[in-house]
């Protein structure tokens, strides 16, 4: 751990940073992801509305350095607020006046990762800041100095590797091809019950492309067959001390090839060929142990039910899955963990055996459906919102389609299966806010070639099959921001076009506003009534974290962070370093 004064911080106005409002409380934290353990990135502030936030301005900006993949949603706490850059960086910043108060810097042990060195959050719970970073770490750090209190090495990113790139690349047009499985954390922990909880991605990705074209939306090779990912599991720690309480694996020994089902739970066929996976299912026996299964988002947590609600990644090799026969569990779910024990109570498979990257990536938020029942829902990359009741798990409801599907579920080919959505989505990692009756979603709107290719054997190497996956051409590519009523059986209640690609997540507040970032670097404000855009601000560079709302002495601020990502600058939009912060003139 390392100490530095970072000196990046911009006053835009002190006008804008001092007074006080009637009406308001003394101090309006946001002390976790998504606000609270409801997971719902929705405040209760008013101060800036539907009339006031066309006056709406920068406070104050802090350049933390570093520049590039900045995803994380801050932390305010007792008038701190606490950001994670890219490559687990750590800042603890006034809240009014964006003076740092401390920093860390991380001293990575592997530069082996997984993906960019991006970092999607923290957590701030009795007098610690808990960060989990992409080297495989945990960490604890005291909210008051930045002092290291303790730092606990959950996995080695590179332990177990066992794919290799050279088999293809002299296949792939000359192209860099990134190799193994990589376990590391991204998403901001979970605490609750007096632990720390926290889950590994990069077991089901495997090998792809890397070009300027930014990743899947490129053309990217993944699903290599046989046994080369990871195994995905979501641990908890104690956090006084950060040693390991349980852990809960994704894939099971026993049960890993469940039903071989026709059709999703909720009755869409899935045009599998069950008797050539049933004949593949005796040589395939323990690919459970290499079975994929990221986990890449925060979960919810009911204190009253002690369960904690979490969405699982695809299986591996993704996008293949011949030699991985069966369902598949419990990739690709929507599941409940008993919070003291790990134990999995119920579970709802979205996609058995999918071929196709739907990852249950969007955190799960908490809500009350008509009737007085308890629900949890997930935002899906397949293009709908899934309603379960939380003590059972039973579907409750399906919202109305996000999107227009295409082939939805069709095996990909050698001559290649267009299908829309691809494994980006409809929805996938931003959260989703909901205020009590709607639900706003960031919608990507697009089709996916998937193209099953051979390797012919050579000396000393067997046959290679893999998925290609890359974006259709001649296909509609666009974002949409979504209100979807829950309250009314799903139905979708607006949809407006973005000008670029939408990205981060989005907030919602009870001043009648919904915040949502584009790739081009706007932060906008919709009205939630119509989606109207009533206020926009060019931050510098593309938004890919979600914003997030606090008040401090009767004045209510807006953070954002502004970085870009790798798909912003293969769209020509920059990366940056900047957490702006906006406030009301005074």
């Amino acid at each position: 751990m390392a100490l530095q004064k970072w000196s990046g911080t911009i006053l835009v106005g002190a006008a804008a940073v001092v007074g006080a409002t009637s009406g308001f409380a003394a101090e309006t934290p946001w002390p976790a992801f998504g606000h609270d353990p409801s997971n719902r990135n929705f405040s209760d502030l008013t101060q800036i509305d539907r009339d006031s936030v066309a006056r709406l301005r920068p406070a104050w900006i802090f350049q933390t350095g570093i520049t590039g993949y900045f995803q994380a949603q801050p932390v305010m706490v007792d008038g701190t607020l606490y950001v994670s850059t890219t490559q687990n960086n750590v800042a603890a910043l006034d809240a009014k006046t964006g003076e740092p108060l401390w920093t860390y810097t991380h001293r990575p042990r592997t530069e082996k990762i997984f993906g960019p060195p991006s970092n999607r959050g923290l957590a701030v719970s009795g007098g610690l800041v808990f960060e989990a970073t992409m080297d495989g770490r945990l960490i604890a750090l005291d909210a008051k100095t930045g002092r290291t209190v303790w730092d606990k090495e959950a996995v080695r990113p590179e332990e177990g590797e066992s794919e290799t790139a050279s088999g293809l690349a002299a296949t792939l047009g000359g192209k860099p091809v990134q190799g193994s499985s990589r376990l590391g954390f991204k998403m901001p922990p979970l605490v609750a019950d007096g632990l720390v909880i926290v889950g590994v991605t990069g077991a089901g990705y495997g090998l792809h492309v890397e070009d300027e074209a930014g990743g899947l939306d490129g053309g990217s090779v993944v699903g290599i067959e046989g046994g080369y990912g990871r195994r995905g599991w979501l641990a908890a720690y104690d956090a006084k001390t950060g040693e390991e309480r349980w852990r809960w694996y994704v894939t099971p020994p026993e049960g890993w090839e469940g039903g071989f089902v026709g059709t999703t739970a909720d009755g869409t066929p899935l045009h599998r060929d069950i008797a050539a996976e049933k004949a593949a299912a005796p040589a395939n026996r323990d690919a459970w142990r290499v079975g994929g299964g990221s986990l890449w988002m925060t979960p919810a947590y009911d204190a009253d039910l002690g369960l904690i609600f979490l969405g699982t990644g695809n299986p591996a090799p993704q996008n293949f899955g011949l030699s991985r026969p069966g369902d598949n569990l419990y990739t690709m779910c929507l599941v409940a963990l008993d919070v003291k024990t790990g134990a999995l109570r119920w579970y709802y498979q979205q996609v058995p055996h999918d071929e196709w990257g739907y990852d249950v990536a969007a955190p799960p938020f908490l809500l009350d459906m008509p009737g007085g029942v308890k629900a949890v829902a997930s935002a899906s990359k397949t293009g709908w919102i899934y309603v379960h009741d939380r003590a059972t798990g039973k579907l409750i409801a399906r919202s109305a389609s996000l999107i227009d599907q295409k082939n939805l579920f069709a095996p990909p080919t050698p001559q290649g299966t267009v299908v829309a959505p691809g494994p980006l989505g409809a929805v996938s990692w931003p959260p989703t806010a909901y205020d009590g009756r709607r639900a706003y979603l960031q919608v990507r709107h697009g089709a996916t070639t998937y193209t099953v290719k051979t390797v012919p054997a050579a000396a000393g190497r067997p046959e290679i099959r893999y998925t290609e996956t890359g974006e259709a051409r001649g296909e509609p590519s666009f974002s949409t921001l979504t209100a979807v009523d829950l309250a009314d059986g799903g139905k979708i209640a607006w949809s407006v076009r973005a000008a670029s690609r939408l990205s981060g997540g989005t907030l919602a507040t009870a001043g009648g506003l919904v915040f949502s970032g584009e790739e081009d670097g706007h932060l906008d404000a919709h009205d939630s009534r119509d989606g109207r855009v009533l206020w926009r601000f060019q931050c510098g560079a593309g938004l890919s974290g979600p914003a997030m709302t606090y008040a401090l002495d009767g004045r209510q601020y807006v953070a954002v962070a502004a970085g870009g990502a790798s798909f912003t600058k293969a769209a020509g939009f920059g990366t940056g370093d900047a957490l702006l912060v906006f406030a009301l003139p005074d």
